[in-house]
């Protein structure tokens, strides 16, 4: 018994001990490999290959032998290792193919991959590793045809359907791409896989013209399988083409019986993409639809919200349409009640009465009625009361504005809205032109968790810093802060003679874009076309270079072709600022609006 235990153990010793020295030789060689020293990385590669695989150490050993054109000790060594270690023969044809191609020797490189082919055999998983390498060494051909091979062999032509799409992507062939991850998704319902690969590999316009024509062929095809019509409403969401996406999810509502929620959820998803004109219309679909659903009065209300924000986004705003809302509001109200379902509606009343019909006693009355209605909702309460610190600074009284900002500081100290109301109370120090105190305020807000209070505070945080303490009264930017009051009073006239004033006594002052811009958009709100023109072309001749430039110029581009009818200035202007600015927001919009200009056909 002694005796067989004393062979056991110096079995497991000498074991250990090759195991250790292999494990040394591969270390070594790695050591040599990152320094560059192919020499004797190679050294140490062949032995350690020589007693265990590794097809990293194989993949590296071959970039050495390339490096220092080793060929013929190369050969004798793939040679050897094929026939002393013929289960993982295939890596050794497929190296050797590699270091053929690099001698330029493409046909002997070619064989020698039809010999890794070959020598998978049926090891499904084996010729899944090899695709991905043939993939990683620019031999996506290769890839495919040992993909397509496994899928003869194992006669399952459910294998490697992402895989496949991936090797059709690198050879240019969209159409078996799509192809390939659609069956995946059919088979496996998985749309998020899909959706996301196709993220990535659709960003070429006739590929994404393809997908759409593919998407909608299956559906003629199969009008029972709703995979396809999700997928297709995905797409046009990515598209941000809403109309498209309404067609379709209206015909699942209807067969799949979701009572509107889906619907609602796009009609809200368009507005949030500023889409109000199809935003109104699926709202309007649903409150005809579903006159007695538990989504009618908030549907009807986000319908007329919808066409509240077309009015405010088309300029000038018109008074008689701002009427229209209201009597529209009020109807709902009349209808529904004035309860919980409606203190929204009431909310949109009173800053449409206070911001365009300068009724504020009527505005306020309105608040107070949406507040004892809402009162059980403290958010709603608190929504309620920065409404009415605005309405309290439309009519010029900033010591009661501040007053009902810092309530709501106070009750929703760590919350979204209390950083909204924080944001307002540091709006009401820059507009006061107290700059020391609304920058410290910015600050802190510059660290919220909403992106968009982050940005507003950092972007005001900066004029103030940028624009102060260049002279010791700081003239010019309280000048300033005192013209962006008269504007949220919508003193707009009074605004632009105020900053026509400070661009002739400030003329080479920091602040000189930012009178000009802001002259700009005002004269747009107005509807003053040939006023606004004439303020961007002198921001772009003066300071293209700056941080307006980009926004000028789109401003320009969409005055040509939205307001001045000149398609061909519009065209040259959206042609320069791609190429001026490539890195700019607005490329995106430019290229498309250009190609709608030029008669494209965009799908």
């Amino acid at each position: 018994m002694k005796k067989v235990s004393r062979w056991i153990l110096i079995y497991i010793l000498c074991f250990g001990a090759a195991a250790a020295f292999g494990q040394s030789e591969k270390e070594m060689a790695e050591e040599y490999f990152k320094n560059g020293d192919c020499a004797k990385a190679l050294t140490y590669y062949t032995t350690y290959l020589k007693s265990s695989f590794e097809k990293g150490s194989l993949k590296n050993y071959t970039s050495c032998i390339i490096k220092n054109k080793s060929w013929g000790e190369a050969e004798s060594f793939y040679k050897k290792q094929i026939k002393n270690d013929a289960a993982n023969a295939s890596w050794y044809y497929l190296y050797w193919g590699v270091m053929l191609e690099t001698q330029g020797k493409a046909q002997e490189a070619s064989k020698k991959n039809e010999q890794a082919v070959a020598s998978s055999g049926a090891r499904i998983e084996l010729k899944r590793e090899l695709a991905d390498e043939f993939r990683a060494i620019n031999q996506p051909e290769w890839a495919k045809n040992i993909l397509l091979q496994a899928r003869e062999s194992a006669k399952r032509t459910d294998l490697f359907h992402l895989e496949l799409a991936s090797v059709y992507r690198d050879l240019n062939d969209p159409e078996k791409m799509i192809d390939e991850l659609l069956s995946y998704g059919m088979r496996y319902q998985n749309t998020e896989v899909v959706q996301n690969m196709l993220q990535d590999f659709t960003k070429d316009e006739k590929e994404q013209a393809l997908l759409e024509k593919v998407l909608y062929d299956k559906i003629q095809k199969f009008p029972n399988e709703g995979f396809y019509n999700e997928l297709l409403i995905w797409y046009q969401i990515q598209k941000k083409d809403f109309n498209k996406a309404f067609i379709q999810e209206r015909s699942l509502d209807k067969r799949f019986k979701h009572n509107g929620s889906r619907l609602y959820n796009l009609g809200m998803l368009a507005l949030q993409n500023l889409d109000y004109s199809n935003a109104g219309t699926i709202f309007d679909y649903l409150v005809k639809e579903y006159p007695k659903g538990q989504l009618y009065p908030v549907a009807r209300r986000m319908a007329i919200f919808a066409r509240e924000e077309q009015v405010k986004n088309t300029y000038p705003v018109k008074k008689s349409e701002v009427e229209k809302l209201l009597g529209q509001y009020q109807q709902l109200v009349d209808e529904l009640g004035t309860n919980v379902r409606t203190v929204e509606a009431l909310r949109n009343m009173a800053t449409l009465n206070a911001f365009y019909m300068d009724d504020f006693k009527k505005a306020i009355a309105i608040l107070e009625t949406a507040i004892e209605a809402g009162k059980q909702e403290k958010n709603f309460v608190d929504k309620c009361k920065l409404d009415l610190g605005d309405i309290y600074l439309l009519q010029g009284e900033p010591w009661e504005a501040t007053l009902v900002y810092s309530q709501v500081e106070k009750s929703q100290k760590d919350d979204l809205l209390g950083y909204e109301a924080k944001l307002r109370n540091a709006k009401l120090h820059y507009y006061k032109g107290e700059f020391v105190l609304a920058k410290a305020v910015l600050d802190i807000l510059k660290k919220a968790t909403s992106r968009e209070i982050a940005n507003d505070a950092n972007e005001l945080s900066l004029l103030i810093m940028d624009n102060t303490g260049l002279d010791s009264t700081e003239a010019a930017m309280k000048a300033y802060s005192a013209a962006e009051l008269l504007l949220f009073q919508n003193k707009k006239y009074e605004a632009i003679d105020t900053l026509k004033q400070l661009y002739k006594k400030y003329e080479n002052h920091s602040l000189a874009d930012e009178i000009i811009w802001l002259t700009a958009k005002t004269y747009i709100k107005l509807d003053s076309n040939q006023q606004a023109m004439d303020n961007l072309k002198l921001l772009v001749s003066k300071f293209g270079h700056d941080i307006y430039g980009d926004d000028a110029m789109f401003a320009m581009a969409k005055l040509y072709q939205e307001k001045l009818n000149d398609k061909d200035q519009a065209m040259k202007l959206y042609q320069e600022l791609m190429e001026k600015y490539p890195g700019s927001i607005f490329v995106a919009d430019s290229r498309k609006r250009f190609r709608i200009l030029r008669g494209d056909v965009i799908n």
